[in-house]
């Protein structure tokens, strides 16, 4: 019979969640301290944890919105015109490329018409 080793495990899984649970408090007070943006994702990347995790951490999960809503979000930049005709360039070149494959098709079609009559006139011919 085997010996139960799920202590250890149950041991190794506690530090690893007590490792992770420092390195994550570090970054938030790193962030809070450095008036760094107090996000999910920041916490997350500065501590090397993933935000799923974070928010499972309820201690941790309210005091990263507490914070969040304490400080005022910096205005996102507004869309700019470069964005409008980066989009009006891609259209662009959409439509061309659509125009392009619209001949390609057409061409192809007149081919396989032709390739239908050869192969008729052989079946025909050899009856």
């Amino acid at each position: 019979m085997r010996a139960d080793n799920s202590r250890h495990i149950r041991q190794a899984a506690e530090r690893r969640h007590e490792l992770t649970r420092s390195k994550a408090v570090a970054a938030l007070r790193e962030l809070q301290n450095h008036g760094g943006p107090v996000t999910f994702k920041a916490v997350a990347a500065a501590a090397g944890v993933s935000r799923s995790w974070l928010y499972t951490q309820i201690d941790l999960r309210t005091v990263i919105i507490g914070l969040r809503e304490d400080r005022p979000q910096q205005p996102r930049a507004s869309r700019s015109s470069a964005s409008t005709e980066s989009l009006r360039a891609r259209l662009s070149a959409s439509l061309e490329r659509n125009r392009e494959l619209s001949t390609e098709i057409e061409h192809l079609r007149h081919q396989l018409a032709l390739a239908l009559g050869h192969s008729r006139r052989r079946n025909t011919i050899g009856l």
